[in-house]
């Protein structure tokens, strides 16, 4: 199995010693791994991006495909814990978590990619002007990026909920690039062609956020067993004073 250490395979080989923690160390050990990658990719991305290096664009390409082998690892790793039986509600909950989090991550990859395709149009257009929002935007999702990878590493609730609340900032950021660009079309429509890559970019930026914000919503589903999906977290937080006011 591939980036396993041989004492993994050992012990994964060895029956019932401890087989549950000893899957779920792997599997975390994984996705972290995985996580730790895709980060890399999106930084690499966005750095192209404001810098329009296509050296830098580049190295994103060449990291895709480890991506795409280790999200078909982890995703055959969680099935097999599936089997093992006898779980635990807080070891499903570590298994569907996975599941849902390795397809965010490897689409952050794929967004990656694209980021650093329309870093490699915009290099080849010569001088053309960088939208202002731009740059405090790649900020706020390599911010997001982070926070959400210490999340899951530390299993922090925490930063996963500073993420969750950061998702706002970037659809405002979105919203003023994409006016911004779109007036200076109508101004000059020379700019038509770079200004077209800046609002496909500021879209892909847009996503990275939302699947950072759904990791982080499985983050929370993981640790605590909060369901906060579709505002039911801030649904259950006024049921939860309601409840302290009939108590009062």
């Amino acid at each position: 199995m591939p980036w396993m250490t041989a004492r993994e395979k050992t012990m994964v080989g060895t029956p019932k010693v401890n087989s549950e923690a000893i899957f779920q160390t792997v599997l975390m050990n994984y996705l972290t791994s995985q996580a730790r990658t895709v980060e890399a990719s999106v930084n690499r991305s966005l750095g192209a991006l404001l810098d329009r290096n296509d050296r830098l664009a580049s190295e994103v390409f060449l990291t895709e495909p480890r991506i795409n082998e280790m999200e078909i690892v982890i995703d055959e790793h969680a099935i097999r814990m599936l089997g093992q039986g006898d779980l635990l509600d807080s070891d499903i909950r570590l298994i569907v978590a996975t599941l849902k989090i390795n397809n965010d991550l490897e689409r952050m990859g794929d967004l990656a990619v694209n980021l650093a395709e329309r870093a490699i149009a915009l290099a080849g257009m010569g001088d053309v002007q960088t939208p202002a929002e731009l740059a405090p935007m790649t900020a706020a999702v390599r911010a997001m990026v982070s926070k959400c990878l210490g999340a899951l590493i530390y299993q922090n609730v925490d930063l996963a909920t500073q993420v969750l609340e950061s998702d706002d900032a970037v659809d405002q950021y979105r919203d003023r690039v994409f006016d911004a660009l779109l007036a200076g079309i109508a101004e000059d429509s020379t700019q038509a062609a770079p200004n077209l890559q800046f609002v496909l970019a500021s879209r892909h930026l847009e996503r990275i956020a939302d699947h950072t914000t759904n990791i982080a919503e499985d983050i929370l589903y993981w640790v605590r067993g909060l369901e906060v999906r579709h505002g039911r977290g801030k649904q259950m937080d006024t049921r939860s004073e309601a409840a302290a006011v009939a108590d009062a």
